[in-house]
């Protein structure tokens, strides 16, 4: 194999926002009469799709709400959270994105992004940051009905590389997964990649247990050691397993 792709996660890897989301979940919460319980966000949202977070937080409540309610609940959140980012005079993107995507792109590596998030959240950051055109493919929370750590956005992903390049002959095992919780370490190995853990939300020890690598910062990932490891084979060791470059 080759390491043809990288495909990122998007809140906890491009964009510290998690506290924001947890606000608006909160702030959902409290129009329906209720209130997050003490570690409930991070037990149920972290890594995981906005639907199915509200979801099972509305269910663990006794609520049963519909697809469609679910859909209003959301883009509510997606309209309040442009609100809250055009309050902040400069987006908190993670340090070192930009030189890893320069690297990325010199080496011809193509890019998407797999993430829980509906589109039109992902869309308001990349066109302020003016990222748009460096990620022609996403999958977003609102393509598909599963939520990670279920495969489904990263396999859609590959899909949607080959149908943007049809030369690419892109295979699971051709891709490298960028991901900061445990739900998305999870998706990308069920889907047949290979990940890199971010200590951006989670402890690094926790990540090293289950990701391929594990990192605290962009700046730690020496890509080309992770590029030649990739092409010599699909199969890492459990020692290259543990390895952090």
């Amino acid at each position: 194999m080759s390491l043809k792709a990288v495909l990122f996660d998007f809140n906890g890897i491009i964009i510290n926002d998690e506290s924001i989301h947890q606000k608006l979940i909160e702030d959902i919460l409290l129009s329906e009469n209720l209130v997050l319980k003490p570690g409930e966000y991070e037990e149920v949202c972290l890594g995981r799709s906005d639907r199915a977070c509200l979801r099972d937080i509305l269910s663990n409540r006794g609520r049963v709400v519909s697809e469609d309610d679910l859909t209003k609940l959301l883009l509510r959140k997606a309209q309040s959270y442009a609100v809250e980012l055009e309050k902040l005079e400069k987006l908190p993107l993670y340090i070192g994105l930009d030189d890893l995507i320069f690297q990325l792109r010199a080496r011809n590596i193509k890019l998407g992004i797999v993430s829980g998030a509906i589109r039109q959240e992902i869309e308001v950051v990349l066109e302020r940051s003016h990222l748009t055109e460096i990620f022609p493919v996403i999958v977003a929370g609102d393509d598909i009905t599963t939520s990670k750590p279920e495969p489904d956005g990263y396999k859609l992903a590959v899909q949607l590389l080959n149908q943007t390049y049809p030369q690419l002959n892109l295979q699971p095992k051709d891709c490298l997964a960028i991901e900061d919780t445990p739900p998305g370490i999870l998706a990308a190995k069920r889907a047949g990649m290979q990940v890199v853990g971010v200590a951006n939300t989670y402890p690094f020890h926790m990540l090293q247990r289950q990701a391929n690598w594990t990192i605290d910062y962009f700046t730690d990932l020496e890509l080309e050691r992770v590029q030649e490891i990739c092409n010599q084979s699909g199969d890492l060791s459990e020692e290259q397993k543990d390895t952090s470059p």
